[in-house]
C-alpha cells in the first residue's frame, strides 16, 4: 500500500496519475494547504520541505528475492513529484524505458518541465493572485514564456503521440500543468498538436479516475491531519463511480 500525501495541485496530481495508470493500491492522505497543514511536524517527517506531494510506500521492493524469502522491508518515503514518478517507475518497471537512450529521452523532458514550464506557471499564478500590486510587464512576460514552452511541446508533438514516444512519466509530469491553461490566460487554439495530445491524455481512463479522486478531496475541505484517508484505491470503490465523478467535475473545462 502506498500513502500519497496530496492536495489538489498540479504537482500532486502527477503521482496520482501514475498510481491509477499502474493500478497500484494507494490511499490519499489529504494535506490541506489552505489551513497550513503542510507545516505540521508529523508531515515534516515525510516531506522535509513541507510541500506536497510525498509518498510512503509500506511495501517497497527490497530486492529480487525478497518476495520469495518473505523478508520484511522498511517503509520508504519520497518527496518531490519528479522523484516520486521515477521511484514508482523503477518500482513497477512501467512508463519508463528500459534502455538508456529511451530513459534519457524521458528524463530530459521531465527535467525540462521541472526547471521551466512548471516554475513559470507557478510564477504566473503568484504574481496574478497573491501580490497586492499587479505589474502588467511581469504578467506579460510570464504569459509569453508559457506560450514559448507550449510552442516547444507543439513542435515536438508534430510527429509523435506522446512526449517521449510512448506514454511515460514525462506525459504524467506535463499534463497536470497543461491542464491549468484556462487559469493562466493561455489557450490551446494556436497549438493544435499540443491540444490533440492534451485531449488524448484527458480521455485516458486512469486520468479520469485520478481527477475524480482528487475532486473528492477538493470538495471536502474540512479534512484534518487525523491521517484518515479520504480516498482509498484497492478495489473497494468502482472505477465507473470515479469516472462519473470526474466527468461531472470537469464538464466546464474545454
Amino acid at each position: 500500500m502506498i500513502d500519497l500525501y496530496f492536495w489538489t495541485t498540479p504537482d500532486a496530481y502527477k503521482p496520482l496519475l501514475f498510481l491509477e495508470e499502474a493500478d497500484l493500491s494507494y490511499r490519499l492522505m489529504p494535506i490541506n494547504l489552505n489551513r497550513g497543514e503542510q507545516f505540521a511536524e508529523s508531515f515534516a517527517r515525510v516531506s522535509p520541505d513541507h510541500r506536497v506531494p510525498a509518498i510512503v510506500d509500506s511495501e517497497p521492493a527490497s530486492g529480487p528475492w525478497s518476495v520469495y524469502l518473505n523478508e520484511p522491508s522498511n517503509p520508504v518515503s519520497v518527496f518531490e513529484s519528479g522523484a516520486i514518478l521515477l521511484y514508482l517507475a523503477e518500482k513497477t518497471g512501467r512508463f519508463y524505458p528500459a534502455d538508456s537512450a529511451g530513459r534519457a529521452e524521458v528524463l530530459q523532458w521531465l527535467f525540462w518541465l521541472k526547471g521551466g514550464l512548471g516554475p513559470m506557471f507557478g510564477l504566473k499564478q503568484h504574481f496574478s493572485q497573491y501580490t497586492p500590486k499587479k505589474i502588467s510587464s511581469v504578467a506579460d512576460r510570464h504569459i509569453e514564456e508559457i506560450k514559448r514552452f507550449f510552442r516547444v511541446l507543439d513542435q515536438l508533438l508534430r510527429c509523435r503521440a506522446y512526449i517521449a514516444g510512448d506514454y511515460s512519466v514525462a506525459d504524467m509530469a506535463c499534463y497536470p500543468w497543461i491542464n491549468q491553461y484556462l487559469l493562466f490566460d493561455v489557450g490551446l487554439h494556436d497549438f493544435s498538436n499540443l491540444k490533440t495530445w492534451y485531449t488524448r491524455i484527458r480521455q485516458r481512463p486512469a486520468v479520469i479516475r485520478a481527477y475524480a479522486a482528487g475532486g473528492k478531496i477538493e470538495k471536502n475541505t474540512a479534512i484534518t491531519l487525523s491521517r484518515q484517508p479520504l480516498v482509498q484505491s484497492s478495489g473497494a470503490e468502482s472505477k465507473d463511480s470515479l469516472t462519473a465523478t470526474y466527468q461531472h467535475l470537469s464538464s466546464h473545462v474545454e
